[in-house]
């Protein structure tokens, strides 16, 4: 096997790769020989297939698995012998005559074409300096979300006025288009809360005024990213029937109101909101904490990322992004800026991604940290428990899905390594009122 280096630039290599038709033969030889010894064919005992007959049956199918054995065993030299980590997967280019080499008439000649990750000097991790932010659980807070819960959990009264923004009014309706129904269309006895935007816009607007027994008729544009393809930026008409409207009730935040929810008594329910409050603080504390220590590392790890990693995650944001902007109906001028700025932008950002993925890569792979198989079945097991009755369907297909189990291992090797990181670093805790502690996220 003869491999040549025929250009480099950048973070780009290619070679030639060339495979004597005599290696490929001996190789088929022995892959034949092999199986003279299993095969049975008629008119022939176990074991005296001549080799020559086997050839001709089964030849071009030996020649192709050793051609594609060849490939691999090449193109894993040409990475181990030069001490690189790709990027991405090699490009294999194959010579013109592809069908003389499965009839073991030519060599095996062709490109390969590779990316690679650039050597990573890692930084002094213990001189990194963090300032965790944290906020007490005030009563006030503990008030405000007691306070919410009632208002979800409040009782409804049947009412004979017309609906108002508020009320809680129960229909059914049939949707059509062009007189027609569609599909998803047509409902019993739901319960919409006017003025919680549950369903598309418009339709709400239509229910105020309803009472109860009335039939009204109106009609809705779905929104143009709307779930269902068939259906979105179209128009339809929905009849709708009201069976009930009922405006909402006052609600008693006390020991009975408790007890309604599970619970022994509104202390206990105080209790159980202020963990969950501290929970939610704490996560709050966490992020703010982690885009310090990331915006560290990417400060103090500078390199060119490789160009193909790069374009992958740029097109992955942008796609996002124009989705999203079509979703809402703006443009990029609506967000005070051009198209091309905007690209600029993310592009940035998809570097920034690539680079500090790559190095919290090598990161792990200094410091030996891997995510563990119970790491990795808690997950799965975490993901079914928020599908309710879907837990063996979610179980197979993460079972049968690689690229879904990699999805679910990536984010739990980057906590990982973050916590390694927070254990060298130096942190001092601050804190903050809650506004500042949220500040960004409700932005």
């Amino acid at each position: 096997m003869q491999v040549t280096e025929t250009a480099a630039a950048g973070l780009k290599r290619e070679y030639r790769v060339v495979v004597p038709a005599s290696d490929l033969a001996a190789k088929v030889n022995e892959k034949l020989d092999d199986l003279k010894g299993r095969v049975q064919l008629r008119g022939f005992r176990p074991g005296k297939v001549p080799v020559a007959h086997l050839k001709r049956i089964y030849g071009k199918a030996a020649m192709a698995e050793v051609i594609e054995a060849a490939v691999r065993e090449a193109n894993s030299k040409i990475v181990s012998d030069n001490g690189y980590k790709l990027a991405t997967e090699p490009k294999v280019v194959p010579d013109e005559g592809v069908e003389g080499v499965i009839e073991g008439k030519a060599d095996l000649a062709y490109k390969v074409e590779i990316e690679i990750v650039p050597p990573i000097e890692l930084a002094d991790f213990k001189t990194i300096k963090l300032q965790r932010l944290t906020a007490e659980v005030t009563d006030a807070e503990v008030d405000e979300a007691l306070q919410k819960i009632g208002e979800q959990n409040r009782p409804f009264i049947a009412k004979a006025e017309a609906a108002e923004k508020g009320d809680r009014v129960t229909v059914s309706f049939q949707g059509t288009q062009d007189g027609k129904p569609f599909e998803g269309g047509s409902a019993e006895g739901v319960p919409i809360l006017l003025g919680s935007g549950q369903f598309i816009p418009g339709f709400e607007d239509n229910l105020i005024g309803i009472k109860a027994g009335e039939n009204r008729t109106f009609d809705i544009k779905f929104p143009e990213a709307y779930a269902a393809p068939a259906l979105a930026g179209k128009d339809a008409t929905f009849a709708v029937t009201a069976s009930t409207v009922e405006a909402p009730g006052a609600v008693t935040l006390d020991d009975d109101f408790a007890k309604t929810l599970g619970l022994e008594s509104l202390a206990k329910l105080r209790e159980g909101i202020k963990e969950r409050l501290q929970r939610e603080h704490a996560a709050a504390s966490r992020q703010k904490l982690k885009r310090a220590l990331l915006d560290q590392l990417d400060e103090r790890h500078k390199f060119e990322p490789p160009p193909s990693l790069v374009e992958q995650e740029f097109s992955s944001v942008w796609s996002s992004i124009e989705g999203d902007l079509k979703a809402q109906g703006r443009t990029f001028a609506d967000e005070g800026t051009t198209e091309e700025k905007a690209r600029d932008e993310y592009r940035g950002i998809a570097e920034r991604r690539v680079r500090l993925g790559l190095v919290i890569a090598e990161i792990g792979e200094k410091n030996n940290i891997k995510v563990t198989d119970e790491q990795l079945t808690a997950a799965v097991v975490e993901r079914a428990r928020q599908l309710p009755g879907q837990e063996q369907q979610v179980w197979e297909y993460y079972r049968n899905n690689p690229g879904a189990l990699a999805s679910l291992r990536a984010p739990l090797f980057e906590e990982k390594v973050v916590d390694f990181l927070i254990e060298l670093a130096e942190i001092t805790d601050k804190p903050v009122p809650r506004e500042e502690l949220f500040k960004e996220d409700e932005e």
